[in-house]
């Protein structure tokens, strides 16, 4: 199971950044195309709706949000101001930052938590009953989305799923970082699927250089 969870974020962004790519792609196209007067062609492209694309996009963009900032807790890249806490003793320092971690698991598990009760009073709680036959009494439909009339609990989702994710990585990096001393960094300069090239100093160029003229002129 954490082996699951190990890349998640990484899937799942990939996945919704492809889709909205794909549907600005499609929305953009038809917006120009319908412009251009080919008979049959004309009409048949401004009979598609595509007025939901916008919204969708709008949609799939907080769902990266949320899911790219529990990467970060993850990779380390969120931005951080520890000037002051590296300059301390390793033993104070060591306080700070699991006090940090700590402090970042309770504010997103609180998100988590009360984002999961708006969740289910916003509708989710009818959808849930009503799907299984349950007796759903005085319970709140819950309100659409204007163009895709999406229940708004599905679109609030990503406000429990993406805290209770982003608290769960708080918790591992701070049991990490307890365990062996070490906290997740990010180096900007690297460029995931490039292999680090070692640089060759002046001097090395050069006897290189000599090397390989002497080698080859031993082949003549």
């Amino acid at each position: 199971m954490l082996r699951l969870l190990d890349h998640i974020e990484e899937w799942l962004i990939t996945l919704l950044i492809g889709v909205a790519t794909i549907v600005i792609f499609v929305a953009v196209v038809h917006r120009y195309a319908s412009g251009y007067s080919i008979p049959g062609v004309q009409d048949w492209l401004l009979s598609l709706n595509l007025s939901w694309a916008q919204e969708l996009c709008i949609i799939l963009f907080v769902w990266m949000a949320k899911f790219g900032a529990a990467y970060g807790v993850r990779t380390g890249i969120h931005v951080g101001v520890d000037v002051l806490i590296n300059q301390l003793q390793p033993a104070l320092r060591n306080k700070f930052v699991i006090f940090g971690l700590a402090a970042g698991a309770l504010f997103t598990g609180i998100i988590c938590v009360l984002g999961s009760h708006f969740v289910w009073e916003n509708g989710a709680a009818y959808a849930v009953r009503s799907t299984m036959g349950l007796d759903i009494g005085d319970l709140y439909e819950g309100p659409t989305t204007p163009d895709l009339e999406w229940p708004t609990w599905m679109v609030y989702m990503a406000i429990p799923l993406g805290s209770g994710l982003m608290c769960f990585r708080f918790l591992q990096v701070m049991t990490t970082f307890i365990r062996t001393g070490e906290l997740p960094h990010h180096d900007h300069a690297h460029v995931e699927g490039m292999d680090e090239v070692k640089p060759i100093l002046v001097g090395e160029a050069v006897e290189n250089a000599e090397e390989a003229e002497h080698a080859k002129g031993g082949r003549k």
